[in-house]
Parts: C-alpha cells; structure tokens; sequence
C-alpha cells in the first residue's frame, strides 16, 4: 500500500509517499480502505515536532493522521462486517497511521458512514466534530437557553461546535473575520463578533461558557465576557497557570482539555450527519500525493471550515 512516512520532525517536506505492507489486524479490530482523510492543526504541530510528537515519535514508521473515511475489507469485531462504509478517529491521542490506503483500526472507534454523506464530509466531521461534541456535551454540559461564545467560529471545530451549541437549544455568538460573517451565520448563529473591530468586551457579555480555540491572549480577553459561574475551555494549548487563578478569582472555571477517540460519540455524529442536523464545509479537497500542499494551505492559519485529502 501507498502510505505518508514522516522522515523526520520538521516542515511538510519531510513527509513522503513509499510503499508498505498492508497491517495485519489485531482482535476486535477492523481493517478499513481508506477513501478520505482529513487534517488539523495537531497535524501540523506533531509534524513539527510539537502535539502528539512525543508519544509517537518511538514508533517507526511514524505515520500520521487520525482522520478517515473508507470501506471495511477484513473484520474481527462483530460490529462491523466487509464491505461497511465507516468513518471515525484514528487512536488520538496516540499513532492513528492515517496517512495510508489501509489502516487498522479498533472497531470501537469507527461508526458506520450516513448513506447520503460522502467519504470527503465524514471523514472532515471526525476530530473536529468529536472535539466540539465532547467539549459541548461531555465537558460544558451545555443548557438549552446558555450563552455560548465559540471562537475561530469558521474553522475546523468552531463551525462544528456552532451547529451542535443550536442543537442543544443555545445562544450562540461566533467570532471569526469580517470576511466569513456570512458563512458564521449561516451555520446558526444568533450573533456575529469581528474579531479585528475592537475589544471583546465591547460587543458582548453575560457569557456562560467560551470555547477557546485559539490560545494565548486570547484566553485573558475572553476571561472579561464570561459571567460569574461560568465556564472557559481551551483546547490548543493547556490554560496558563495564572489565567488558571485569575479564572478562579473572578468565580470562573477554566480548564484546558483534548479529544479522545470514541465510538459512541462517532455514532452521535454519525446520526446529526444523517438527519441533516449537522454539515460538513469542506473548503478545499487534495489528492493523496498533494499532502504536503494540503499542510502547506492548513499552515495559513485562513481555513474556511476543513481540508480534506481523497484517493
């Protein structure tokens, strides 16, 4: 099979296309023919030696990628049988070895692929969709009537986490450039905020929990929306100790956590796809031996919604 090896830690011309043997599942695992990819900032960070680098970086070939769309061709699991079109997230946080014509997966990742969703928009609603369905439902607990402030509401998680904060009966304000005001509404939104027009703290308030997709400063800003009780979760990078404390002092809990491989969760997708409830915006599709280009384009930090690569 065709697979990406990463050769070393660094720029996206360190990952390059050579051949490799099929891998041999092990029990309760599926192996799955992989139509779709799709890819993250983890992507990019690992590549860089950064994310997930360091429980990966032991195992060689070091392959990456987590997300996938494809078709099962063997099976030791029950719950899936040949010829099953599944989609789900590879082993995050550990090696997925997306980056390949076949992958092993253990079939309590994987759910069965919606009929009418191509491979292309279900393998885009994986690590995405599953970060804002488990920091929306599992984590924030989120209440029909809350206030909920998502930021970087264009992009890979944030245009996810708008359609699912709807779902659940929320209030939502989505912040992105002036640019994708339109796209940020069209996905549900009650309220658009210009991240480039000015402090947060002039155009809203109140807020019950933030979904801090961005990091850094970003986190102290959004610290000054959110009302006493309520709740910040930052999925980059780990809440600085000292935010950690100001939360606290100002009555609000802040806390910094990454996605898990799930099935069940996949499964949930998988009926919000099917129902029509929740759509994938793909803004850019690359072919396999384009992966470099695909990183490079990731790289610009500008994604409209999520990059996915076919075979």
């Amino acid at each position: 099979m065709k697979a990406i090896l990463l050769k070393d830690f660094g720029t996206a011309d360190q990952l390059q296309i050579e051949e490799l043997p099929i891998p041999v599942i092990k029990e309760q695992e599926v192996l799955v023919a992989v139509k779709a990819i799709s890819i993250n900032p983890v992507d990019i960070k690992t590549r860089e030696g950064k994310g997930v680098a360091g429980k990966i970086k032991e195992e060689q070939p070091m392959i990456l990628g987590w997300d996938i769309s494809g078709i099962v061709k063997e099976s030791s699991d029950s719950a899936f049988k040949i010829g099953d079109e599944v989609f789900g997230m590879v082993n995050f946080p550990g090696h997925g070895k997306a980056y390949a014509e076949y992958v092993a997966v253990p079939a309590n990742q994987l759910a069965l692929k919606p009929a009418q969703i191509s491979h292309t928009d279900a393998a885009a609603a994986t690590l995405a969709a599953l970060t804002a369905w488990q920091v929306l439902v599992d984590h924030a607990k989120i209440k029909a009537g809350e206030r909920v402030l998502i930021h970087a509401a264009a992009g890979g998680v944030g245009h996810y986490a708008v359609q699912i904060a709807k779902q659940l009966g929320a209030y939502v304000i989505g912040t992105s450039s002036a640019a994708k005001k339109d796209f940020v509404m069209s996905l549900g939104a009650d309220e658009f905020i210009d991240y480039t027009a000015g402090p947060l703290e002039q155009f809203t308030k109140d807020i019950d929990f933030v979904l801090d997709t961005i990091g850094g400063d970003n986190i102290d800003r959004s610290l000054k929306v959110i009302k006493k009780g309520g709740t910040i979760i930052s999925i980059p990078s780990g809440l600085r100790e000292e935010v950690t404390e100001k939360a606290k002092a100002m009555g609000i809990t802040g806390y910094f956590t990454m996605v898990q491989s799930d099935g069940q969760n996949m499964k949930k997708i998988a009926d919000l796809l099917e129902s029509g409830a929740l759509k994938s915006h793909v803004s850019q599709v690359f072919n396999f031996d384009q992966m470099a280009e695909a990183h490079k384009s990731l790289e610009t930090g500008r994604t409209q919604g999520k990059i996915v690569i076919v075979f």
